[in-house]
């Protein structure tokens, strides 16, 4: 299976402005790209990414345009699933801790979405046990 954290800092950024734009020409990555590097190394990591199973592409007006193997939400689930593991003992409580003090204040809006999170994944416990 992909694993995002094995990626370097440029591979990452390049899966962020394929995932932000949906697909990409190589030429519209290297301009979203911070600090990008030359053309020609854009294309070797887009290479390298394929055949990482990360990228796909397709041919479009003689262009390749490339695409995420899988979706944003799935593959954060898998690379949270890591760092669950390796920074926080798979423990979500200990990671979600950390987050909420890295980040600081949490709107109203966003504390009873957690709350209601968390009262939904009660239920389904509860569900699970009765079954």
């Amino acid at each position: 299976m992909r694993n995002a954290t094995n990626l370097s800092r440029r591979e990452r950024q390049i899966m962020d402005v394929v995932y932000s734009r949906g697909e990409a020409s190589a030429a519209q990555i290297r301009a979203d790209v911070p600090d990008a590097p030359s053309d020609s190394a854009v294309r070797a990591m887009l290479r390298i990414l394929e055949d990482k199973g990360f990228l796909k592409h397709r041919l479009a007006d003689g262009k390749y345009i490339y695409g995420a193997v899988q979706e944003r939400r799935s593959a954060g689930k898998g690379a949270l699933n890591s760092v669950l593991r390796t920074f926080f003992d798979g423990s979500a409580v200990q990671a979600v801790a950390a987050m909420l003090e890295q980040r600081g204040a949490v709107s109203p809006a966003e504390l009873k979405e957690l709350s209601d999170l968390i009262a939904d994944t009660r239920k389904k416990e509860q569900s699970h046990e009765r079954d």
